[in-house]
């Protein structure tokens, strides 16, 4: 044999004892990859699932959904996307009906073309333990959790992540959400900056919070401003919304059993009059007749050629509770009898939700992480009115000034929504025509401030 040929081969070994050494595995053998998900269309990229072990005396294990970026993912960064609830899936909501790479059609999985790892490299995590298929061996685990548990368990997970996957560790890391993200995400982000003060592990480069809960007195109290706006209930109802019942205070009254009679009245009102048949998280859309009474009912995922599909959640439902599927994605049902969207075996301290997180997001800021606030204008649950008045309030009391004025964004020749950016750490967007859930409703819209949130660019002006 040559000497070419002998140094090739001594060349090769060393490589790989040398990935050996520090503890490097090569992504096509990892153990968490996944080969094929039944009726998949091929594509280029690569994907894993699997389990993180948060807590090893409880034996907490979270579930988790990662699809590398579809170019060039060495040299993409990488994005851990949050759903809320509490309690929901960011596997069966935000990557199967909102912007993950595929999309359930009846039996089979259509690609789809919006999805964000054509940006990054997106992590999905279904959190807190009983959501998904993540799950505890002690059911003790399941009751009284809250959101400092759970952001515990969210920075445990992704350090113990890292060490599945170490090529990712120095990577810029972005984290993303909507809805009850608004308090997971800021207390992660806080806890992160916390742990890098001991031992620089996050390379933490902003924030992006979809119609979130910050402030639940402010986001909930605009409900009332955003239906009679809308024409979904009458004047009386509005009023009596506005006067006698201070929706800010409506759980901890439920909770201390004082919810006042006339209170409850207008709820049930508010209920009647906006109808069973509109989805509150999107008031324009149309919704899936099946659905109507399920649990999951409040997600509302994708589009389909120009169509949005109503039923995806049922879809999702049905793919992700297949035994085929969840051996490919190497899952386990532990404590229950399916995969649902969102947990109904957890018990999380709903009392939580009052307590808001605005202020963590101004010291996130004050820490030098960007933040951006988007909100679908369809959505009537944490609408754009409560979502737009926090960010303003947070912009005065931090001295950020206006830096680019209230004006329009472009996605293509239509305008995408409107934004405004205070300083250069703050930004605030709507989507025009977006839901609760963005990237479902207004996929390629979505796309674009994605895009531009990562690189962090202004949203496009007119064409």
């Amino acid at each position: 044999m040559c000497f070419q040929a002998w140094r090739a081969i001594a060349m090769a070994s060393l490589v790989v004892q040398l990935c050996i050494s520090f503890g490097v595995e090569s992504s096509s053998s990892h153990s968490d990859k996944i080969i094929r998900l039944p009726a998949q269309p091929r594509v280029g990229f690569q994907q894993f699932s699997g389990y993180v072990t948060v807590d090893d005396k409880k034996h907490r294990m979270l579930f988790y959904y990662f699809v590398e970026a579809e170019t060039d993912p060495a040299s993409k960064p990488l994005v851990l996307w949050l759903n809320g609830g509490p309690g929901c899936s960011s596997l069966g909501v935000g990557a199967f009906s909102e912007n993950g790479p595929f999309r359930p059609n009846g039996k089979v999985l259509v690609r789809n073309e919006y999805s964000w790892n054509r940006e990054a490299n997106m992590l999905y995590l279904e959190t807190p333990v009983g959501v998904g298929f993540s799950y505890a061996t002690d059911s003790s685990s399941y009751v009284a959790m809250d959101d400092e548990a759970t952001a515990r368990d969210n920075a445990a997970f992704l350090q113990r992540w890292f060490k599945k996957f170490p090529q990712y560790r120095h990577r810029d890391l972005f984290i993303t959400g909507e809805s009850y993200a608004g308090h997971y995400i800021p207390q992660l982000a806080k806890l992160m900056i916390e742990i890098n003060r001991k031992e620089k592990l996050f390379h933490l480069k902003g924030i992006a919070l979809g119609n979130p809960v910050l402030e639940f007195a402010t986001d909930l109290n605009s409900r009332a401003e955003y239906l009679w706006s809308h024409g979904l209930i009458s004047d009386w109802t509005y009023k009596m919304f506005t006067t006698s019942c201070n929706y800010s205070r409506y759980v901890s009254e439920y909770y201390r059993d004082s919810v006042s009679s006339i209170c409850s009245r207008v709820m049930n009102l508010v209920n009647t009059e906006t109808s069973r048949f509109v989805d509150k998280y999107d008031v324009t859309l149309d919704v899936c007749i099946p659905s109507i009474l399920s649990q999951s009912k409040v997600l509302r995922p994708q589009q389909v050629s120009e169509r949005i599909d109503v039923c995806v959640d049922d879809e999702t439902m049905n793919y992700l509770n297949r035994k085929d599927v969840r051996k490919a994605l190497h899952a386990r049902l532990v404590g229950v009898g399916k995969w649902e969207a969102c947990s109904n075996i957890l018990d999380y301290d709903l009392l939580n939700l009052e307590i808001p997180t605005i202020s963590i997001v101004g010291s996130l800021i004050k820490a030098g992480i960007p933040v951006l606030v988007y909100s679908g204008d369809q959505d009537s649950v944490i609408p754009l009115i409560g979502s737009r008045t926090l960010v303003h309030r947070l912009a005065k009391d931090l001295g950020l000034n206006t830096t680019v004025p209230y004006r329009a964004w472009f996605a293509g020749k239509q305008v995408g929504g409107w934004t405004q950016v205070y300083g250069n750490m703050l930004s605030f967007a709507t989507i025009r025509g977006a839901s609760h859930e963005v990237p479902y409703s207004q996929p390629e819209r979505s796309l674009v401030l994605f895009k531009s949130f990562l690189e962090g660019q202004h949203l496009p002006e007119a064409f």
